[in-house]
């Protein structure tokens, strides 16, 4: 008895033969990975940042494909880890340390890409977005020891007052607003104020972002909380610093 041909076989074919059937495919995939993975949503809206930053600070042609092609190496990572999560969870549904470093290594390769796509677009978007900044920096005006201070403090007054009407966790852990996130964005405030130096303003706010991160890791606060008090203290040392200035 004759064996009946592949193509006798009910369903699409495993492998399209068009391109019109390859670029759905792949379509597909991409709009699977957005779907599914917050971090491809993430990339995305990274990229129309970058997007719109080319837009306004008018970058040359030659920066543009740089930032092009990273911003793709990124996407493409982030893909890659994708594919490799679902077949490794196909091959391996149940938890197998070899499983788990195979998604570790690829996780690990978007970092890396986006790594490299941070310093890519620092090294070429900071020599037209750093004179802006420093101007904005430049208007709020440098604050002095006295008004340092009272920021600080009027910051700590009014996270107290805020943690005793929520009525939630103790004095020094928990409640609305995050303490911790309060004053470490309220000291980023002033440094870069201060220094007037988007360098040392980017990485000051970086380590107030870190210790407001680390609230999270410990389950001590939300992401609610770690946000208002973030705005708390960044609102409050700006106010201060500008009665300071009219005053003056």
């Amino acid at each position: 008895m004759e064996k009946p041909s592949d193509n006798s076989r009910s369903g699409p074919p495993l492998k399209p033969t068009r391109f019109i059937d390859s670029a759905n495919c792949a379509i597909e995939g991409i709009i699977y990975t957005a779907r599914t993975q917050k971090h491809m949503r993430n990339h995305f809206v990274f990229a129309l940042v970058v997007l719109l930053a080319v837009l306004f600070l008018k970058v040359t042609a030659v920066e543009f494909t740089l930032l092009v092609l990273t911003v793709c190496f990124v996407l493409f990572a982030e893909l890659m880890n994708t594919a490799i999560e679902v077949v490794v969870d196909m091959i391996s549904p149940d938890y197998h340390p070899l499983a788990k470093t195979a998604k570790d290594v690829a996780a690990g390769s978007v970092l890396v890409a986006a790594v490299g796509a941070g310093v890519m677009g620092y090294l070429i978007l900071s020599k037209y977005i750093f004179p802006l900044y420093k101007e904005g920096l430049g208007m709020i005006g440098t604050p002095t020891e006295m008004g340092a201070l009272v920021s600080l403090l009027m910051v700590v007054i009014v996270v107290v007052i805020l943690k005793a009407l929520s009525h939630r966790g103790t004095p020094l852990e928990g409640g609305m607003p995050s303490g911790h996130a309060a004053v470490a964005f309220s000291i980023a405030t002033l440094v870069s104020v201060a220094t007037q130096e988007p360098l040392i303003s980017i990485l000051t706010t970086a380590l107030a972002a870190m210790v407001s991160h680390s609230r999270l890791l410990l389950n001590i606060h939300s992401v609610r909380e770690v946000v208002l008090g973030a705005v708390t203290g960044t609102l409050i040392t700006l106010l201060v610093m500008f009665l300071f200035r009219t005053m003056a």
